[in-house]
């Protein structure tokens, strides 16, 4: 059965937070970081389930739906891709909960953007298109940085230090949103903990994951490049 982000409200809630650390974790190294996981997908309805988000864009991109080539429907499939049309874009994406700009069609970066493990002067796009290993038990699997969320979007300490539970209290407390491609991967029918880090392209395995890759650069309401 396919849940929504509400999915199970009783599910098990996410590890005791800690402080953030002063030396963050360097891309591709350090440990995995344990947390509820919902799932979420291009151009799923705005309703109470998400806390009426729109899903036809995303934090770097104002025609996401357009971008990918469809409704990611998960409920239709043929085999990784949605069952209607091949992707435009990689089909194994997820939503981790900060991005890096002060406000939702500005350019200027928040303050600790300047602290992401692997930021450079000139670096665009930072965050977006960024690879991230995902584990559950006997499966893993590799997925792009392709949105903000579940329901945060300022949640440095969870993403890139120490603190261990999310900032997101609305419903699962979830940390981390995956798409319907990465939910079958991983063989989820419920919402439950998977255990993620960030990884470099050059360290990601050839694989379902790599068959499409996300290249595309922020296309925000400013016109970020």
């Amino acid at each position: 059965m396919i849940l929504t982000r509400r999915g199970v409200l009783t599910a098990a809630a996410c590890l005791t937070g800690a402080a953030v650390v002063a030396s963050l974790m360097r891309s591709g190294t350090g440990g995995f970081k344990s947390t509820m996981t919902t799932l979420f997908w291009v151009g799923e309805p705005s309703d109470a389930d998400n806390d009426f988000i729109p899903n036809d864009v995303s934090y770097w991109d104002n025609q996401w739906q357009l971008s990918f080539g469809g409704v990611d429907d998960p409920e239709h499939r043929n085999g990784y891709w949605p069952a209607e049309f091949k992707p435009n874009e990689n089909p194994f994406y997820v939503a981790l909960p900060f991005g890096e700009f002060e406000s939702e069609s500005g350019n200027e970066l928040r303050a600790d953007a300047l602290s992401v493990p692997w930021y450079r002067a000139g670096l665009s796009p930072l965050l977006k298109n960024h690879w991230v290993v995902i584990n559950r038990g006997d499966r893993t699997c590799y997925a792009q940085w392709e949105d903000v969320g579940p329901f945060e979007v300022d949640d440095f300490a969870f993403v890139f230090g120490s603190v261990k539970r999310p900032r997101n209290t609305f419903d699962a407390k979830a940390g981390l949103d995956v798409s319907p491609t990465c939910w079958q991967y991983l063989r989820m029918d419920d919402n439950i903990e998977t255990a993620w880090r960030f990884v470099d392209a050059a360290d990601v395995p050839l694989g379902p994951w790599t068959e499409i890759v996300t290249t595309s650069g922020n296309n925000r309401p400013s016109g970020v490049a």
